[in-house]
C-alpha cells in the first residue's frame, strides 16, 4: 500500500492489563501499543486501525517479507501457483508435500497459516464493527469505515470458506480470554450454504457503504463498491460450482453483470505492464506497495541462474502447453502449425509475458536453458539454483528493477486481487452454464482474448455449450496463471482428480550439431491428489485448541 496514504504498521489494540492500584510500580502505561480508550476516541487512530485490517500477522517463516501478509497468499518466496499444476516452488519450502497429496493436519506445508490467520482478522473486524459507533466522526465517514470491516471480514471468509468449506462463522462477537470457550458455537462448522450466504450478506453490506471507485478522496489499494461486487460475483461462482453446488449460475452471472454494468472498469491494453503499475482501469482491488513498504523482490527471487536469481517459481510443462498458437488453435490440433522442433514458434502473446524459455530475449540477453555450456542451465552460475522445469517465471517481473542487490529499491509490483477480466471470465463462465454460448458469453471471452497487446483470434463461432465450457477453462488458465485461481478453478470444477494427478512436467534442453533439441521430463516425481485433498485440513494445534470439538476436514 502507499505510505503516504495507508499506515503500514500495525497498531495493537489492548485493554488495560492492570488494574490501578496507589503506587503500584507494575501499573505502567505500554509505549508498544495504542490502549483502545484512546482508538476509540480519536477518529483518526480508528481509521488507522481499520485500514491495517487490510494486513494481518506472519504466522510461519519465509512469509510476510517486507510488509506483514494480506489475504490469500501474494507475493511470497513460494507462490499458490506452486502447489498447483503452474509451477513448482524451486527449493521446495514446503510446497513439494502438497504437490504430492502429503497434506496432514500436522503437516500442512504453505497452507497452515490461512485458518489462524483469517479468524484473528474476523475478531478484528468485529471489534471494529462492535466498537464504531463511540468513535465520534462524521456519519459519511463511519459508513465508509463501516463498509470496509465488512469487506474486509467477508474476504476472510472468502479465504475460509473456498479453502476449507464448512467454516465457523463468529457473528459479530468479541470473543475474549474471561468468555466462555467451551460454547459449542465457538467449533460448529456451518452448512456450506449458510457460509456463502453469510460472506454474500457481508458483501451486499459492503456495497451498500463504500464509494463506487478509488479516487483522490478515496486510496487506491482501499475497498470499494466495485470490489466488493466483484467478490461477491466471485463467491456465487463458486457457490455454483459442482463441488460447492449450493448456488444458481443464473445468480452467478447477475452478480458478475452487476459489476459490467457499473461501466467503471474495462481491459487495459498491455498485459504486460498489468502487473508492474496500478495506473490501469482493469484492477478493481489491490495491494499496493512502496519502498520500504515492499513485498519479496521478484526479479531476484524467480530470476535464472545465468543472471544470478534463485529460480524460485519454475513454469511446469503442463502450463506451458494450455497456450494457443497465435492463430488460436491448442497446440493438440494439428491444424495448428505447432512444430515439437520449435516449441516456442507463434504461442498466444501471453506465452511470452508470462514465461521465460530457452531463446527467450531477457535483459539485453537470451535465455540458455541448454546444455551443454548454457548460463542458465546447470552448466551455468549458481547452478543450485537452476530450473528444475527448464523454465523461469516472467509474468510480474520488472526489468527496471535490478536483479542483485534489489532490497531498497524493488518489491513494488501492485498484487492485483481482483481485475475486471476475472469478472469477464467469470460471467461468461456463469451464462455459459445457465444459458448457453449466446452472445454475450462470446462478447466476454473476446474481450479479454482481444487485449491490445494480446490480440488472439476470436473464438471459433457455433461452440456448443461444453466445448465453451472447455474454452473458457483455458482461457482463465492462461490469462489468469499464477494469481491464485488454478488451484481453486480444478477444485470447484471437480477436475483436480485429473489434474493434479498429472506429472509435474517440465522440459530437457539439449544442444545438438548446434540447434536445441527439446525432451519432456518429471521435474518433481510423485505428484499425488486424492479426494480429501478438495480442502485443506485444519491444523492439528486448532482441533486441539478447542479441545477436539471442532470437526476436522473429512478424510484427515
Amino acid at each position: 500500500m502507499k505510505t503516504n496514504n495507508i499506515i503500514i504498521s500495525i497498531l495493537l489494540i489492548t485493554g488495560g492489563l492492570f488494574a490501578s492500584c496507589k503506587k503500584n510500580y507494575l501499573d505502567i502505561v505500554p509505549t508498544d501499543r495504542v490502549p483502545d480508550v484512546t482508538v476509540l476516541s480519536d477518529s483518526a487512530l480508528f481509521q488507522n486501525y481499520v485500514i491495517n485490517r487490510y494486513m494481518s500477522i506472519k504466522l510461519q517463516d519465509k512469509e510476510g517479507e517486507g510488509t506483514p501478509p494480506g489475504f490469500g497468499r501474494g507475493f511470497e518466496y513460494a507462490m499458490w501457483s506452486s502447489v498447483s499444476d503452474e509451477s513448482i516452488y524451486n527449493n521446495d519450502d514446503n510446497t513439494w508435500l502438497i504437490q504430492r497429496g502429503l497434506l496432514a493436519p500436522e503437516n500442512t506445508g504453505i497452507a497452515g497459516t490461512i485458518w489462524g490467520r483469517s479468524y484473528r482478522s474476523i475478531r478484528e473486524c468485529n471489534y471494529g464493527l462492535v466498537n464504531i459507533m463511540q468513535v465520534p466522526m462524521s456519519e459519511q465517514l463511519r459508513n465508509k469505515l463501516r463498509g470496509e470491516l465488512h469487506f474486509i471480514r467477508a474476504f476472510r471468509y472468502h479465504d475460509l470458506i473456498r479453502n476449507y468449506g464448512t467454516v465457523v462463522l463468529m457473528g459479530d462477537k468479541v470473543y475474549n480470554l474471561e468468555d466462555d470457550m467451551t460454547d459449542p458455537s465457538l467449533f460448529t462448522r456451518a452448512p456450506l450454504n449458510d457460509c456463502i450466504s453469510y460472506a454474500v450478506a457481508e458483501l451486499d453490506s459492503a456495497a451498500q457503504y463504500l464509494p463506487e471507485v478509488n479516487d483522490d478522496s478515496w486510496q487506491a489499494g482501499r475497498a470499494t463498491k466495485g470490489a466488493a461486487l466483484a467478490l461477491k460475483a466471485r463467491m456465487l461462482l463458486y457457490a455454483a460450482s459442482p463441488l460447492y453446488n449450493v448456488g444458481t449460475w443464473e445468480a452467478a452471472a447477475a452478480a458478475a453483470k452487476a459489476v459490467m454494468d457499473m461501466n467503471k472498469y474495462g481491459i487495459a491494453a498491455d498485459y504486460v505492464k498489468l502487473f508492474q503499475s496500478s495506473d490501469n482501469n482493469e484492477a478493481i482491488f489491490s495491494r499496493l506497495y512502496a519502498i520500504g513498504a515492499r513485498h519479496v523482490c521478484m526479479e531476484i527471487a524467480n530470476g535464472p541462474n545465468g543472471y544470478n536469481g534463485w529460480a524460485g517459481n519454475t513454469p511446469l510443462q503442463n502450463l506451458v502447453d494450455a497456450y494457443e498458437m497465435k492463430n488460436g488453435k491448442p497446440i493438440t490440433d494439428p491444424a495448428s502449425g505447432y512444430n515439437a522442433a520449435t516449441p516456442y514458434v507463434n504461442r498466444d502473446a501471453r506465452f511470452y509475458a508470462t514465461i521465460l524459455y530457452n531463446g527467450a530475449t531477457y535483459r539485453g540477453s537470451t535465455i540458455q536453458a541448454y546444455t551443454p555450456g548454457g548460463k542458465d542451465s546447470n552448466d551455468g552460475p549458481s547452478n543450485w539454483n537452476t530450473t528444475k522445469t527448464g523454465y523461469y517465471l516472467r509474468k510480474f517481473m520488472d526489468d527496471s528493477y535490478p536483479i542483485e542487490n534489489p532490497w531498497d529499491v524493488a518489491g513494488r509490483q501492485p498484487w492485483i486481487y481482483l481485475r475486471y477480466a476475472e469478472v469477464l471470465l467469470n460471467y461468461a463462465e456463469a451464462q455459459n452454464e445457465a444459458a448457453g454460448p449466446d452472445a454475450t458469453v462470446y462478447n466476454a471471452v473476446n474481450q479479454v482474448r482481444q487485449r491490445a497487446s494480446v490480440n488472439q483470434p476470436a473464438l471459433q463461432a457455433g461452440l456448443s455449450k461444453d466445448q465453451m465450457r472447455e474454452a473458457i477453462r483455458r482461457e482463465r488458465q492462461v490469462e489468469l496463471a499464477f494469481e491464485e485461481h488454478r488451484f481453486y478453478d480444478v477444485r470447484r470444477w471437480k477436475i483436480a482428480m485429473q489434474t493434479e494427478n498429472v506429472p509435474a512436467y517440465g522440459i530437457t534442453v539439449e544442444l545438438k550439431n548446434g540447434a536445441p533439441v527439446y525432451t519432456r521430463k518429471i521435474a518433481l516425481t510423485g505428484r499425488l491428489f486424492a479426494e480429501k485433498n478438495y480442502f485443506l485440513p485444519i491444523p492439528r494445534t486448532e482441533i486441539q485448541a478447542s479441545n477436539n470439538k471442532l470437526d476436522q476436514t473429512t478424510g484427515y
